[in-house]
């Protein structure tokens, strides 16, 4: 089975070694896109261990699950990484269609390992000309839109 975070690997070969702590992530960029299939597995317990020990809650993970597998997670698209920082868009579907979440991410290394810092969210949503995040290979607007 091919990586949820779109790098063409297979799984075990990719995210699922970093989320099962058989290997770390060597950068931010594949710390995000293990972060990301967690999400897609619904593993809160990685999400909150993955955190800077600053924002570790034990109480979130329950919460990070509900959601995570309320919603279908159609893709992740790398925008950039750069020193710390990476920048993607997650798209997903919920009761009210396709969203998509678009955070520019800040990691930071405690004890050697890459944990996720915080992130600037930002106001996007899927525009009418952009290809459908579905996979149809279909304009938005004459897809799901």
């Amino acid at each position: 089975m091919h990586c949820f975070c779109g790098s063409k690997k297979e799984y075990q070969e990719c995210c699922g070694a970093i989320i099962e702590g058989k290997r770390e992530a060597k950068t931010p960029e594949e710390l995000m896109r293990s972060r990301y299939s967690a999400y897609v597995k619904g593993d809160g317990k990685y999400l909150v261990l993955s955190a800077a020990k600053e924002n570790r809650y034990a109480e979130d993970i329950e919460l990070i699950e509900e959601f995570s597998n309320s919603v279908e997670w159609l893709g992740l698209d790398v925008l950039y990484a750069k020193d710390n920082i990476v920048a993607f868009k997650a798209f997903y579907k919920d009761i009210e269609g396709i969203k998509v979440l678009h955070e520019e991410s800040k990691f930071v290394q405690e004890d050697g390992l890459w944990r996720y810092k915080d992130g600037i969210l930002y106001n996007t949503k899927v525009q009418r000309n952009d290809a459908c995040p579905c996979g149809s290979g279909k304009k938005y607007k004459k897809c799901c839109g």
